[in-house]
């Protein structure tokens, strides 16, 4: 158990002292960049998939008559 708490304590002392953090402004910048690309994204995954279900449909109801 003692191996565990010194690997913890050992991995905030890391991050504390060694690891470089992005300004605030930054983070704020990178997270609209992040939710943008996200929503435009999704909105392109949504058109596909519309596209293809349309597609799907009319070949469907094409075979069925």
């Amino acid at each position: 158990m003692s191996k565990v708490s010194t690997y913890i304590s050992e991995a905030f002392e890391e991050l504390r002292l060694n690891v470089t953090w992005p300004e605030w402004a930054e983070v704020q910048r990178l997270t609209i960049v992040v939710a943008v690309f996200s929503v435009l994204f999704s909105l392109a995954t949504w058109g596909v998939d519309e596209f293809f279900a349309e597609i799907l449909t009319v070949f469907f109801n094409w075979v069925k008559s």
